[in-house]
């Protein structure tokens, strides 16, 4: 009997079992495929875009900072006719199942809210319903169609009273940051400032309704007040640059 069998594939197979497997590497042809710096989604705009991450959640006794940006090349946000048509948008759509937009501020490319939500969802049902309004009164304006805003909003939660107060500066006073507005014993005409009543300088607007709602959670409505009145001449004062109780700023 023949015992080539037995020593030929049968003993070479067996012989393989001790054998680490290893697996083949491939190069990708011109650069395509695998992990490389510059890969993924690209944000949409000329701005890169605010990451989508899942937001946090929110209890109703904080008010949130919301930022919304417009896409570029389209005409500026505070001119007469479009600031008109925005405020319009915001009267009416400040108060909706549970959301409330309490103050504002039109920037020429962006827009700054301070807004309170019963919850997360509440606060993104709101925002959502106010940029459609926005976003349609500004296309009947240009007499155009498409999205108006850039991409997805950026929103920060207000957890303390410093950080309303400095959220409060930040908002109403934005125009002097980007140089549109000077004044230092008038609010900017662009926002909410006309009815705010934390002004050093003047009382808030009686005359006219306001087109915003008004606060129901501590912070926004009382709790900021520790720190004193707001100087309509100040100058706008980012998160990080917040200031404690006895006066000094956050390191």
């Amino acid at each position: 009997m023949s015992t080539r069998g037995h020593g030929g594939r049968g003993g070479s197979a067996g012989g393989s079992k001790g054998r680490e497997a290893k697996q083949r590497s491939f190069a990708f042809p011109n650069g395509w495929g695998g992990r490389r710096k510059g890969s993924g989604r690209k944000p949409k705009g000329e701005r890169a875009g605010v990451p989508h991450d899942v937001r946090a959640p929110l209890a109703s006794r904080f008010p949130v900072q919301v930022t919304m940006r417009v896409k570029a090349g389209l005409p500026s946000l505070r001119g007469l006719r479009e600031y008109a048509a925005l405020r319009g948008a915001i009267r009416a759509g400040c108060e909706r199942g549970g959301f409330r937009l309490v103050h504002y501020s039109v920037q020429s490319n962006h827009l700054h809210l301070i807004v309170e939500g019963g919850c997360r969802s509440m606060l993104s049902r709101g925002v959502q319903g106010l940029t459609i309004r926005m976003a349609r009164a500004l296309n009947r304006l240009w007499r155009r169609a498409g999205s108006v805003f850039a991409d997805r909003y950026h929103d920060r939660i207000l957890r303390s009273p410093s950080e309303v107060w400095n959220a409060l500066r930040y908002v109403l006073c934005n125009a002097r940051k980007h140089g549109a507005w000077n004044s230092r014993t008038r609010p900017d005409p662009c926002s909410s400032g006309g009815w705010f009543d934390g002004w050093n300088e003047m009382e808030p607007e009686e005359v006219v309704p306001p087109p915003t709602a008004r606060a129901r959670t501590w912070l926004l409505g009382e709790g900021w007040r520790r720190f004193g009145m707001i100087s309509i001449g100040a100058a706008p004062v980012r998160a990080r640059a917040a200031v404690q109780p006895s006066g000094r700023r956050r390191t």
